[in-house]
C-alpha cells in the first residue's frame, strides 16, 4: 500500500489517493457488496408476487426495485462520506439494503402485489424517521444489547432466511408442486455457485476472496446460460435511463409494517455502531467517537427514508465493506465516495437492472444459501463472547424457543389479529423482545 500513500495518509478519513488508486479501490467496495444489496429488493418483489420475468411491461417492479437498490445505497453512501451537517459519519461507510428487515418484509408483502408494497413502503418510510431518532440516544441503550442479545438476533434472522435460500436454489416459490422443483438441474446449478464460491474465497486473495459470492454468482450464471436457462429479452427492451418516482407503488398504511420497520431499526442502529466501531479500529487503530457514532445513525435513518420514499427498501451499514478497510488499509472516505457515484450510475441505468434480472432464481439461490447462512453463523460467533452461565442459557433457551417456534408453525397464532400474525410469525421480533427484556429483567446471580 506504499505506492497509495504513507502510513499516516492511508489513517486519515478525508485523505485522497491518486486517482488512478482511488478509482479501483472504490470499485472493489462495490464489487464486496454488489449482491448483497440487490438481493433483498429481488426477494420482496418476488414474495409481493413479481416474479422472476413475470412483470407486465409497462409496470416492471422488480426491475425497478433492483434499480432503487443500487441508487439508494449510493445516495445513502454519499450522506455517510459526505455529511450533511450532522448527518453522516464521514468516514468509509458503504450503505445498502439490509437483510435484516427480509424476515419482517416478506409476510407484510406477501402475495399482496402493489397494494403490499405500498403498505411496506409507509412502514419503511416511518422506520426511517424512527432510525433518525435513534440516533439521539444510540449510546445510552447499548447496555440493553450485550453480545447474548444481539447475537441471538442475528442468529434469528439468519434462521429465518435460510428457507428462502433452499427454495430458490430448488426452483423458486412458484415451481412448488411441479416436476421442475428440486429437480437435479437446479440443484446442480445452485451447487456450482456454492463450490465455485467456496473455492474463491479459500483459495484466492484480495478483492476475489471478499467477492466470493459475486464470483460464485457469476460462474453459477456462464452454466446456466450454457444450459439454455437465461432470456435476454428484458435486457434489450430496458431503457437506458430511469429516475425514482416519488411514491411510486402508492401510499397504504399498514399497521404491522410500520411497527415491524420501527423495531428492526433498533437492531439496524446497533449493527452500524460495531461496523463504524470496526472501521475505525480496523482502518485507524482507535475507537470511533460519539459524533461518528451518532452521525452514522443519523445517515442509516435518512437514507432509508428517502429510500422509502421513492420506492427502495431500508439501507444500513454493510459489514463486509468494513472486512475490506481493514484488508487495504485505506481508511480514506473519497474511495467510497467514488464507489457510491458507481452505484448511483448504476441505479439510473435500466439496462444494469435488467441484466441483473435474468440471474435464474435457482442461480441466485445458490448464492443466498451462503448468504444468509454467513448471517446465521455470524451470530453464533457473537454468542461466542457470552459467559454462558445458567442465567443466560435460560435467557437463550426462552427466546430462541419461542422465536423459532413460532416460525416453523405459524398456525399456533391462527386467532390472533393479521398484524400481530405478520410480526409475531417471523419468529424474529419475539425473539428478540423476550431476550431483551429478559435480560434486564432477570438477577445476574442466577447460578
Amino acid at each position: 500500500m506504499s505506492s497509495i500513500g504513507t502510513p499516516e495518509q492511508l489513517r486519515d478519513p478525508n485523505y485522497f489517493p491518486p486517482i488512478h488508486k482511488a478509482v479501483p479501490l472504490g470499485i472493489q467496495h462495490v464489487l464486496a457488496m454488489f449482491i448483497s444489496n440487490v438481493t433483498p429488493a429481488i426477494i420482496v418483489a418476488g414474495a409481493a408476487g413479481f416474479g422472476f420475468g413475470s412483470n407486465s411491461p409497462d409496470f416492471p417492479v422488480m426491475l425497478y426495485m433492483i434499480q432503487m437498490s443500487m441508487l439508494f445505497a449510493g445516495i445513502a453512501t454519499l450522506i455517510q462520506t459526505i455529511g450533511l451537517g450532522p448527518v453522516g459519519a464521514k468516514l468509509p461507510v458503504v450503505q445498502g439494503t439490509s437483510f435484516a428487515f427480509l424476515p419482517v418484509m416478506i409476510p407484510v408483502v406477501a402475495g399482496g402485489g402493489v397494494d403490499a408494497l405500498a403498505g411496506l413502503m409507509t412502514g419503511v418510510i416511518a422506520g426511517g424517521v424512527f432510525h433518525m431518532l435513534i440516533g439521539t440516544f444510540i449510546g445510552r441503550i447499548r447496555f440493553a444489547l450485550p453480545p447474548l442479545v444481539t447475537g441471538l438476533i442475528v442468529l434469528m434472522i439468519g434462521l429465518a432466511l435460510i428457507k428462502v435460500g433452499i427454495q430458490y436454489a430448488a426452483g423458486g416459490v412458484p415451481a412448488k408442486g411441479t416436476e421442475a422443483f428440486g429437480s437435479l438441474l437446479n440443484w446442480s446449478v445452485a451447487l456450482v455457485v456454492i463450490i465455485v464460491t467456496v473455492l474463491v474465497k479459500f483459495f484466492m486473495r484480495g478483492i476475489l476472496s471478499v467477492s466470493a459470492v459475486f464470483v460464485g454468482i457469476i460462474a453459477g450464471y456462464l452454466v446456466a446460460v450454457l444450459l439454455g436457462m437465461v432470456n435476454f429479452g428484458n435486457i434489450e427492451k430496458a431503457a437506458w435511463f430511469m429516475q425514482p418516482e416519488p411514491l411510486k407503488f402508492g401510499f397504504s398504511f399498514n399497521t404491522a409494517a410500520i411497527v415491524g420497520m420501527c423495531l428492526m431499526t433498533i437492531i439496524s442502529a446497533i449493527e452500524t455502531v460495531g461496523d463504524v466501531s470496526g472501521i475505525t479500529k480496523g482502518g485507524a487503530g482507535r475507537e470511533a467517537t460519539d459524533r461518528e457514532v451518532t452521525g452514522a445513525t443519523y445517515a442509516d435513518g435518512l437514507g432509508t427514508f428517502v429510500a422509502g420514499f421513492f420506492g427502495g427498501l431500508p439501507n444500513t451499514s454493510f459489514s463486509q465493506n468494513v472486512g475490506l478497510v481493514s484488508m487495504t488499509g485505506v481508511m480514506s472516505r473519497h474511495v467510497v465516495t467514488i464507489g457510491a457515484l458507481f452505484l448511483i450510475a448504476c441505479g439510473l441505468v435500466p439496462k444494469v437492472g435488467a441484466a441483473i434480472q435474468t440471474i435464474p432464481i435457482t442461480v441466485l439461490g445458490g448464492g443466498v444459501i451462503i448468504m444468509f447462512g454467513m448471517v446465521a453463523a455470524a451470530g453464533v460467533r457473537m454468542l461466542g463472547d457470552v459467559d454462558w452461565s445458567r442465567r443466560n442459557m435460560v435467557i437463550f433457551a426462552i427466546a430462541l424457543s419461542v422465536g423459532l417456534g413460532l416460525q416453523t408453525e405459524p398456525e399456533a397464532l391462527q386467532h390472533l389479529p393479521k398484524t400481530a400474525q405478520i410480526l409475531l410469525t417471523s419468529g424474529l421480533l419475539p425473539s428478540a423482545a423476550l431476550a431483551i427484556i429478559l435480560n434486564l429483567l432477570l438477577p445476574q446471580d442466577l447460578d
